[in-house]
């Protein structure tokens, strides 16, 4: 079950979705007993982990403590 979020946390964004599209994913959202919102959580996850890129708050900080540190804008001449 999704957690409840506050409404500063909620962003919205409307997609189109051809009709075959549109009938698979309500189908598959009868058939798994879960909402479309919870199909598109899942696929958004997926589709950022895919690209490497942290899912969460928790994960995005354990990925910038991975990173070394950035170097400073100042040159050593030699």
């Amino acid at each position: 079950m999704r957690a409840t979020r506050k409404p500063a946390e909620i962003r919205r964004k409307l997609i189109e979705f051809d009709q075959e599209t549109w009938q698979a994913l309500d189908l598959l959202s009868r058939d798994s007993m879960t909402s479309l919102q919870e199909l598109a959580d899942e696929a958004f996850r997926d589709l950022l982990r895919k690209h490497g890129r942290p899912t969460d708050l928790k994960a995005a900080l354990r990925a910038s403590a991975r990173q070394p540190p950035a170097r400073s804008g100042t040159k050593s001449s030699g």
